[in-house]
């Protein structure tokens, strides 16, 4: 399975957080699946320690290549066919680092790691 980690799915992941569902750890730690996280995610952690509204314990520039690395975790680039689809899907979410996900697993068939109960609302598979 290929799974894209919502941003506070990375985050608790890279902190060791025991807000992580059971069910995400395991399909976290399932070699057999291959974990992603997107731009958008990252763009939204910059914006977000930009603003004074995340802590974290180095800038986002450090901290945020050193977790994906250390736990195994890709990068997933913001493409074409994935912007393209944000103007169809139904506005069950405004936020827009969150709609990129739900895109990124329409055109690319990746299971989110997710907690949103709004995320949840859209027809892409998730894993909470």
């Amino acid at each position: 399975m290929k799974l894209l980690l919502d941003t506070c799915a990375f985050l608790y992941i890279a902190t060791n957080d025991a807000a992580l569902s059971a069910t995400a750890a395991d399909a976290f730690a399932d070699p057999a699946n291959d974990v992603f996280l997107s731009a958008a995610s990252i763009w939204e952690i910059a914006v977000k320690y930009g603003l004074g509204k995340l802590d974290l314990p180095t800038p986002p520039e450090l901290c945020v290549p050193a977790y994906r690395a250390s736990h195994h975790i890709a990068q997933l680039f913001i493409d074409e066919t994935s912007a393209l689809l944000v103007h169809t899907l139904p506005a069950h979410h405004k936020d827009p680092f969150d709609r990129m996900l739900v895109c990124q697993a329409t055109a690319h068939g990746f299971t989110i790691v997710t907690p949103d109960p709004l995320i949840r609302q859209y027809a892409v598979p998730c894993v909470w």
